[in-house]
């Protein structure tokens, strides 16, 4: 995927190198909506839950983070991390709540337990989901929060430290807060939420395999409802209804045909699927708040000698890069071998078109992009937990593009894909 849509369709800001640039809007991207079972293809109103039997994120769990960020917290000398609402939050303590102009904030201490910061008319609401401490302090309209916070950071001897601010921090509350804690050094927070959260538990692992199984299974529901006349909008429709039917949360497709399948992050233009056309579905949902993230391309009818060359050449790439996944080894390395394929068969080079315009991959796990991401520049070494996608997309401006997109996850013997490759242009899924 080249856009995370996460709950509130939130766009995400990054990093260069670490977690990469900013992402842009996605305007073909289809969030589903509730449907009509009546009308729902045949393929499709038959499916049913898949998501028996799958384990939580537990408070055990929770708690070993806090822990593993205070371990990355004493290493780069931060006495605190500040967090908003948003994933990181969430991560570290199961909390979700919603950004507005009043802050909630929780405070994780290198020594102590986390404080939180809370709207005093939303204080039952707070208690409701905080559970990993009690230590909940309220602010009336007419107050500051931001003084909660610094008296939070006093009372945990963190008053003249450094604190780290979680990436997705506003700026209105990071700032209210370096003026009511004066004496403190505010630093990123990012080497410690980007070293907890890059590195995958099992339990993590297992949720993104189901959210996985399930976008594949919905795939299969989909291409069989394919027909001359469909809009792009009406398949990505099929689509989201086949991954909630599975048990998929904020299913979501990204769903292009012909010449728009060249424009990566889609067109707001629709088009109409007819005999010859490339299909490419770039498609996800989550399973407790984990992603998948999975694109198809496939032709309607009979593949040409083009359509063809340019899917192997894909699939070659895509291979390559795998290939060069190993622990240890630079993200750019990945990045560059993927390229390199392209690059040999007349591509390129670099990020011009047609090519391979953007980064071969990104990192993913309880957000569709996250830490860290296979690109030039990033000489982040890859270690065990780490998730990504493989993706590196040909783009032939005014003919078509094809994107094979298949997360993986990494060993201490390498890499592991989540679901089942693409076998050929014909047979997207197994």
């Amino acid at each position: 995927m080249l856009l995370d849509r996460r709950r509130f369709s939130g766009l995400l800001a990054g990093l260069a190198g670490l977690v990469g640039g900013a992402a842009l809007p996605r305007t073909s991207l289809h969030a589903a909506s509730p449907a009509d079972p009546c009308r729902l293809p045949a393929s499709i109103n038959a499916l049913t839950s898949m998501t028996a039997g799958i384990t939580p994120i537990g408070d055990d769990e929770r708690t070993a983070r806090i822990e593993r960020a205070r371990a990355l917290m004493a290493e780069a000398r931060i006495d605190a991390l500040v967090l908003e609402p948003g994933a990181t939050m969430e991560y570290f303590t199961g909390v979700q709540w919603g950004l507005s102009e009043r802050p909630f904030v929780v405070v994780i201490p290198l020594r102590g337990e986390p404080g939180w910061v809370c709207p005093g008319f939303e204080e039952a609401r707070g208690r409701e989901q905080i559970r990993v401490a009690a230590d909940v302090r309220v602010w009336q309209e007419d107050e500051s929060p931001a003084a909660l916070i610094a008296g939070i950071l006093r009372d945990r001897g963190a008053a003249a430290g450094r604190i780290g601010v979680e990436e997705r921090v506003r700026y209105f509350v990071a700032d209210a807060t370096r003026r009511a804690a004066a004496a403190a050094e505010f630093v990123s927070g990012t080497p410690v939420t980007a070293g907890c959260r890059m590195i995958k538990s099992a339990t993590e692992l297992a949720l993104m395999q189901r959210a996985s199984d399930i976008t594949i299974a919905a795939f299969r529901a989909t291409f069989v409802t394919m027909k001359a006349g469909t809009l792009n909008t009406e398949l990505a429709e099929n689509m989201t209804a086949a991954m909630r039917r599975l048990g998929g949360e904020d299913p979501w497709s990204l769903t292009l045909f012909g010449a728009a399948s060249a424009i990566p992050h889609g067109t707001i233009e629709p088009q109409r699927l007819k005999e010859g056309d490339i299909v490419l579905m770039d498609s996800g949902c989550a399973v407790m708040g984990y992603q998948s993230d999975v694109t198809r391309t496939t032709v309607f009818g009979k593949p040409s000698a083009r359509q063809t060359e340019i899917w192997n050449l894909e699939r070659r790439a895509q291979d390559a890069a795998f290939a060069a996944v190993r622990v240890g080894a630079s993200c750019e390395s990945v990045d560059a071998a993927a390229r390199e394929v392209i690059t040999a068969a007349g591509f390129g080079p670099g990020y011009r078109l047609p090519g391979l315009p953007h980064r071969t991959g990104h990192g993913i796990g309880m957000e569709g992009h996250e830490w860290t991401n296979f690109v030039r520049g990033n000489t982040t070494p890859i270690r065990p937990g780490m998730c990504f996608s493989d993706e590196p997309t040909i783009a032939i401006p005014g003919e078509f593009g094809v994107r094979l997109e298949d997360c993986l996850y990494i060993t201490e013997s390498g890499p592991k894909f989540f679901p089942p490759r693409s076998e050929a242009i014909d047979r997207p899924v197994p």
